[in-house]
C-alpha cells in the first residue's frame, strides 16, 4: 500500500516539528514547508521534502505548491500549523501597522495556502485539510485583538472551505490554548526563540483545569485524528483543545 501525501505549513515550528515526526508513523510521507530561517534553523528530518515559504506573499505560495505538485502529483493531507503573535496591547494602542502584519502573516496566508492547498487535495484520497486556530478566536482575551480577529477569521474560512470541497476534501480547525514552543518568545524563524513568553506559563498552569499548559503532542493527536478516517464524516469543524479552560 502506498504512502500517503502530508504537507505541513510551519513545520518547523513546536507543534509542526511534532507532527512531521509523527507522520511517517502514521503512514504518511511528509513535505515541510516554513520561512528559510526556520528551515535552517530546525532542519527537517531525513526524507522529508522541505521547500522555503513566505505564506502571505502569493508569489511564494504558488511557487512552493508547484515544487509539491512537481514532487507527488497531489495530496491527501495538509496542515496549516503557520502563525505569529505581535507584543500585547491594547487594540485602542495597536498600530495600524502591526494590525495589518499580524493579521497578514495568519489569516492572508490562511486564504493563500489553503486555496492552493485544495487544488493538490482534489486531487488526493480521502483528503483532509486541517488549520491550527486559536481558542482566541472565540474566548477573547484583552489585548490580543488583532491575532484573535484575525484567528476567528481563520475559523470562518476553514468552514467556508468546507462547504466549498465537500464531499471530496474535508476541512476542519484545531484551536489550541497557549502551547509550550517558541511561538510563545516571539516564534520560529522571526526570533531567537529565546525571549520573555507573551503569557505568564505559570499563572496559566496553575488556574488550567488540568494543571498545566499544553505541549506540542498535546495537539498532535488531534490533529492526527481530523487527517485520518476515524474523522470521515467531520467537517468545518473545530476541536478546542485546552485542558478545560475554555468549553463553548
Amino acid at each position: 500500500m502506498s504512502k500517503r501525501r502530508l504537507c505541513i505549513l510551519g513545520g518547523c515550528g513546536g507543534i509542526g516539528r511534532s507532527l512531521a515526526a509523527a507522520g511517517p508513523a502514521a503512514g504518511y510521507d511528509v513535505a515541510v514547508m516554513d520561512l528559510e530561517a526556520a528551515l535552517k534553523r530546525h532542519p527537517p528530518p531525513p526524507g522529508t521534502l522541505a521547500i522555503g515559504i513566505d505564506g502571505s506573499d502569493e508569489a511564494s505560495v504558488v511557487q512552493a505548491f508547484e515544487a509539491v505538485r512537481k514532487h507527488w502529483g497531489a495530496l491527501d493531507g495538509f496542515v496549516n500549523a503557520a502563525g505569529f503573535m505581535i507584543a500585547r496591547r491594547p487594540l485602542s494602542e495597536t498600530p495600524a501597522d502591526e494590525f495589518d502584519s499580524t493579521t497578514k502573516g495568519n489569516l492572508r496566508t490562511t486564504f493563500l495556502v489553503c486555496k492552493a492547498a485544495m487544488k493538490l487535495l482534489e486531487k488526493g484520497e480521502a483528503a483532509s485539510l486541517v488549520n491550527l486556530a486559536s481558542g482566541l478566536g472565540a474566548y477573547i482575551r484583552p489585548q490580543f485583538g488583532p491575532y484573535a480577529a484575525a484567528k476567528a477569521g481563520m475559523i470562518a474560512l476553514t468552514k467556508t472551505f468546507a462547504l466549498e470541497h465537500a464531499p471530496r476534501v474535508r476541512a476542519n480547525a484545531v484551536a489550541p490554548g497557549p502551547v509550550d514552543t517558541a511561538f510563545l518568545r516571539g516564534g520560529t524563524g522571526r526570533s531567537k526563540e529565546e525571549g520573555a513568553s507573551t503569557i505568564d506559563v505559570a499563572t496559566y498552569a496553575a488556574i488550567n483545569p488540568m494543571g498545566r499548559i499544553a505541549t506540542p503532542e498535546d495537539i498532535v493527536g488531534p490533529v492526527m485524528f481530523l487527517l485520518g478516517p476515524g474523522s470521515a464524516y467531520m467537517t468545518g469543524q473545530t476541536l478546542w483543545v485546552n485542558g478545560g479552560a475554555y468549553m463553548p
